[in-house]
């Protein structure tokens, strides 16, 4: 596979990933993805991002039941 920015070599690493909305700010340090070896640029798999979006929508809930 090949970065979309750089067009550099993708590898399974991890990357981080943050969200800041609705009062509240979450910060994920280690998220499987491909990273490019030469920009460094994270892709995440489509398993890894339906992950991130359900827990998104869920602090969402919380976040709106507790206001």
């Amino acid at each position: 596979m090949t970065c979309t920015f750089c067009q550099g070599e993708l590898e399974r690493g991890t990357a981080p990933f943050s969200v800041s909305r609705r009062g509240y700010h979450v910060v994920w340090d280690a998220v499987p993805a491909w990273v490019c070896k030469q920009c460094g640029e994270p892709m995440f798999d489509d398993q890894e991002v339906d992950r991130i979006q359900r827990m998104i929508a869920s602090l969402d809930r919380e976040s709106t039941a507790t206001a």
